[in-house]
């Protein structure tokens, strides 16, 4: 069924029949709901807890309602967006309830109030055309919102990620990374000159230099990535020189950058110096193997963080390597949307804004597999919506509702180019029709005699001139 659903987020892209796009629509709907039972169905008959069916019911009111509302709301949104977004939510919901029903139950009301925040999104996007003059505010958000974390925020496995407020964990960096997009896409939409380029590079530094300092180097290196991505190639190779150069300055100055950096090198030889995270999540990712171990049926549980940080090692344990692979692949469905809807934007601002959200997504889904199957070293980043944790859920969401005002605003300028081209086609229809008139009123057959036989007689009376002048 994950293999199905996979095959429709890009063979969709292929028919122009709205017709049959609604039904491919319609399929991916009957997949999810599908899988979703089944998995629901499998956990329930394990525990025979009745708390896991109503957490199922209510599961299912939350992404049936957000389909329903999106698509009545706004019918000019895109739906395959919608139907990823509701599939990610939903690989995330079964996993972390198989993992711990009380997170699961917490993600549920983190994701519930986000979707009806995210709502409104989409008409503040397409009504409010101030927001890329808001460069300044945007700045100054960004750097207070992660200056608070330096001097009140806890340490959390080697960094500074957040603080709590009425027993919630709060972590700025997470809503930061829309702030940064937004003010760089205002940045280079006022000006792309020498000083403004200064300017911008400056403050962005300084994010990500407040980041280091806190210890963050995951979010860090999200918001470098998303700055060097709206950049020209020349500034893109001298970002990444610059970078380099950072994380070898990181490696000697962070005792557990360098923890991270020799358990990627050797996870086995470094198991019991910080290497036990990377080496479990590798035997959970070999374990499952092809088709999985099943629902209950592996150790997903001696993975430390495994809601979190390490939820695509359990998924790949207990779901299979072919359903982490589809995973991988709506996750890369959604960028090509996110780029498909900034390619075909015309304003300036908007394009940027939807680069840097696509950017941003990938780059951290990229971490967060790459450091589990220890492609790169461990960054301590999740997966968005799939993995449990609350700013990470509403930042995502957010960037998604941000996504489908920017794709409702390119269908607005595509009707508006059509009706201007019918309006083009109207007016020279109109001239034609107007000098094709005024020739047809021109031309008198009755006139024209008159006037042929005139001429005949001026000659004749020209000639009877010349004859009486000899």
């Amino acid at each position: 069924m994950i293999t199905v659903y996979t095959y429709l987020c890009f063979s969709i892209f292929g028919y122009y029949d709205p017709d049959k796009k609604k039904h491919c629509l319609r399929k991916q709907n009957v997949l999810m709901f599908v899988m979703h039972l089944t998995a629901f169905l499998v956990m329930y008959l394990e525990k025979k807890d009745t708390k896991i069916l109503a957490l199922y019911l209510m599961q299912v009111t939350l992404l049936g309602g957000t389909i329903l509302l999106y698509s009545f709301i706004y019918p000019k949104v895109s739906r395959l967006v919608v139907n990823n977004m509701c599939m990610l939510l939903s690989i995330g919901f079964i996993m972390i309830t198989r993992l711990n029903y009380d997170k699961a139950a917490k993600q549920y009301l983190i994701a519930a109030a986000g979707i009806v925040l995210c709502l409104v999104i989409p008409i503040i996007i397409r009504k409010a055309r101030f927001l890329s003059e808001w460069r300044i505010l945007y700045g100054i958000v960004g750097i207070v919102s992660l200056a608070v974390v330096v001097v009140v925020g806890k340490v959390s496995y080697g960094a500074m990620l957040g603080f709590t407020v009425a027993g919630i964990n709060i972590q700025p960096s997470e809503l930061v990374k829309i702030v940064f997009v937004f003010f760089v896409a205002s940045s280079f939409k006022r000006s792309t000159e020498f000083k403004e380029l200064v300017v911008t590079t400056a403050v962005a530094a300084f994010h990500v230099l407040i980041l280091v300092a806190s210890k963050d180097l995951g979010a860090a290196l999200i918001i470098f990535v998303v700055y060097l991505a709206t950049h020209q190639p020349l500034y893109i190779l001298a970002g990444l020189g610059a970078g380099s150069a950072g994380a070898v300055v990181a490696y000697h100055l962070f005792t557990h950058v360098k923890t991270r950096v020799n358990v990627w090198r050797d996870p086995f030889g470094t198991y019991d110096k910080g290497g036990y995270q990377v080496a479990q999540s590798l035997f959970a990712i070999g374990t499952g193997g092809w088709f999985g171990a099943g629902l209950y049926q592996g150790q997903p549980d001696t993975i430390p963080v495994s809601a979190e940080d390490f939820i695509f090692s359990a998924i790949s344990e207990e779901m299979g390597l072919i359903y982490a692979m589809c995973l991988i692949l709506i996750c890369v469905s959604c960028y090509v949307m996110f780029l498909n809807i900034a390619m075909r934007l015309h304003n300036l601002f908007y394009k940027m804004v939807a680069l840097g959200l696509g950017t941003c997504y990938i780059f951290q889904v990229f971490l967060t597999i790459g450091g589990a199957t220890k492609f790169i070293p461990s960054t301590g980043v999740t997966l968005p919506l799939v993995s449990y944790g609350g700013s990470s859920l509403i930042s995502t969401l957010i960037m998604f509702a941000i996504i489908q005002g920017l794709y409702i605003l390119r269908e607005d300028e595509e009707e508006d180019i059509e009706r201007r081209k019918k309006e083009r086609l109207r007016a020279k229809r109109s001239r034609q029709e107007s000098a094709a008139g005024y020739r047809e009123a021109e031309y008198d057959p009755q006139r024209a005699k008159r006037s042929q036989k005139a001429r005949k007689e001026a000659a004749q009376g020209k000639a009877r001139k010349k004859q009486r002048v000899r």
